[in-house]
Parts: structure tokens; sequence; C-alpha cells
């Protein structure tokens, strides 16, 4: 854990964590959440739309990446970026979270610069727009308009 989230924590750590609690947040990955990233992998294929690839070595390793359009696309789960419709900041340990979902939003706005400086179009979606249809089907026709021949 980086020293200034444990400088938010009394005593340095998490305190009255029950070993469920920690197995149960030890075990989520950044990978393949199966309700944003392979759901838009998904949709992906079954729209016909090629050239993808996956967590590229570019800053911020984007979910999706089409190397020959250079479009990194970016999936935000809505509690850990702090979404403002969604998300939320857990009562217990506030100050801890409010400062990791504020540390990510700035990573992740610091990442989309550096990828533009490169030329990069960047795309980042929220966890929640890839569940109605509707958003789902306008981020692919976005897609499909950059990626278009």
């Amino acid at each position: 854990m980086e020293r200034l989230l444990k400088q938010t924590l009394p005593g340095g750590q998490f305190s009255n964590v029950s070993a469920i609690r920690s197995r149960s947040m030890a075990a989520v990955k950044s990978k393949n959440n199966l309700s944003t990233e392979r759901l838009l992998r998904m949709a992906l294929v079954r729209s016909g739309i090629r050239g993808w690839i996956t967590h590229a070595n570019l800053p911020g390793r984007p979910d999706i990446y089409f190397p020959k359009e250079k479009l990194a696309i970016f999936l935000d789960g809505c509690f850990w970026h702090g979404c403002s419709r969604c998300g939320h900041i857990p009562k217990t340990n506030t100050l801890f979270w409010e400062t990791k979902i504020k540390r990510n939003r700035q990573r992740d706005q610091r990442n989309s610069q550096l990828l533009r400086g490169q030329g990069v179009f960047v795309i980042r979606a929220w966890e929640h727009s890839l569940k109605k249809r509707s958003d789902l089907i306008s981020l692919l026709k976005k897609i499909k308009q950059i990626t278009a021949p």
C-alpha cells in the first residue's frame, strides 16, 4: 500500500478487518472483470470490430487498444474510479477511501494526458454505461467511426 494511503489509516493499517473481508478484498483483480471488460470484448466480436488487443504496454494499460488506429479504451469501475452517478465512499475508513479514489482519478487523468501526448485517442467508459444496451451501442458506434477504414 502506498505511503500516502497508509498515513490516512490509524496506525498505518486497517483495523478490525475480518479474515473473510481481507480475503475477499485481496481477490479483487484489475483484469478480466466479468461485468465490464468481457462484456465489451464480446460486443466487439459480435459487432465484427477487429484489430484490438487487451492491456497494451502503454500508460495506464488500456483495457482495449487498437494499435493501427491508436485508440485506447479504458473501462472505469464506478466504485474504484469515483463515478458521481453510482460510486460511493464507504462509511468505514472514509479518509482512506476518499484519498484512494481521488488518487485513482488523478492517475486516470495523467495517463489519458500522456496517451494524448503520444497521439493516442482515448475513450473512457463507466462500468454502468456497459450495462445499458443503448449506451453500449453508442460506444460501439463511436469505436466503429474511429476504426473504420
